[in-house]
C-alpha cells in the first residue's frame, strides 16, 4: 500500500505564450523516472489555452483521449468528420486507435479556456477510431462521484477502449466527504478548490494523490468545494 501526494508545484511545466500546460506525468521533452504514469494512465495535462489559440491539426495512434474543460469552450475537428465544441460538464473521448488527426482550438476570442486531458492506454490495439461526446452535468448536480468515462459499461458516462479503467468526476460542496474507488491504482486529482484526504494530506488547486492498493480512503472538499477527476485503473 503506498499514497504519494503530488503538490501542484511539483508537476512539469510547459508556457509557450498561448499555451500554459501542467503535466502530472512525463510528456514531452519532459521525463523523471518519478512520473511515468499510475497504473493505465499515462497523462494528466492541465491546460490553459489563450483566446483564439489552439493545438493544430495533429495525429495520434493507440490511445484513448479523454478531455474535460473546466472553463471556457474548446472546438475540436478531426480527419473522420466530428466535430464538437467542449465546455464544462460535456465530457469527451476520442479513441485514436489505427490513426487520427484533430485539431484543438480556443474559438473565443477573448476568453481563456481551462481543460484537463487525461490519456489512458487502450486494452487492444488497432481499433477504428472513434469519438463520443456527453453532457453529464445533471449527473454531476448529485454532488457525488458518478461515472464520466467508463471501459465498464456505466450508464450516462463515454465509454472507452479500456475495460479496467473508469474515470470518476465530483463537483463537491464545502466540506463534503466521498469514499475514493479501492481499485489497484487510483489517481485522484484536484481539478478546482481544495481536499483533505483521510489521512490527512492536504491537496490544493492542481495537487494529486496516487493510490496503490491503497484500500478505502475518503476525501473531503475543502471550504470553497472541490471538483474531481479519479482514475481508477488495474
Amino acid at each position: 500500500m503506498t499514497i504519494t501526494i503530488q503538490q501542484p508545484g511539483e508537476r512539469f511545466v510547459t508556457n509557450v505564450g498561448w499555451l500554459n500546460s501542467k503535466h502530472s506525468f512525463n510528456f514531452g521533452s519532459h521525463y523523471s523516472p518519478l512520473h511515468n504514469g499510475h497504473g493505465l494512465l499515462l497523462v494528466n495535462n492541465d491546460d490553459r489555452v489563450a483566446p483564439a489559440s489552439g493545438f493544430g491539426t495533429h495525429g495520434h495512434r493507440d490511445m484513448e483521449i479523454v478531455t474535460w474543460v473546466l472553463s471556457g469552450t474548446l472546438e475540436h475537428n478531426d480527419s473522420e468528420g466530428n466535430h464538437g465544441v467542449l465546455y464544462p460538464g460535456l465530457a469527451q473521448r476520442m479513441s485514436a486507435g489505427t490513426g487520427i488527426r484533430h485539431s484543438e482550438m480556443n474559438p473565443s476570442p477573448d476568453t481563456a479556456v481551462h481543460f484537463v486531458q487525461m490519456w489512458v492506454l487502450p486494452d487492444a490495439q488497432g481499433v477504428r477510431p472513434g469519438y463520443q461526446q456527453l453532457d453529464i452535468n445533471a449527473e454531476l448536480a448529485k454532488r457525488s462521484l458518478v461515472p464520466i468515462a467508463s471501459g465498464k459499461g456505466h450508464d450516462a458516462a463515454i465509454s472507452i477502449h479500456q475495460r479496467n479503467a473508469v474515470l470518476w468526476g465530483a463537483r463537491l460542496a464545502a466540506d463534503q466527504t466521498v469514499a475514493l474507488p479501492d481499485d489497484p491504482h487510483v489517481h485522484a486529482f484536484v481539478a478546482l478548490g481544495s481536499a483533505t484526504l483521510g489521512t490527512g494530506a492536504v491537496l490544493a488547486t492542481g495537487a494529486a494523490a496516487r493510490l496503490t492498493a491503497a484500500g478505502a480512503v475518503s476525501l473531503t472538499a475543502g471550504p470553497d468545494g472541490a471538483e474531481l477527476l479519479v482514475w481508477a485503473t488495474a
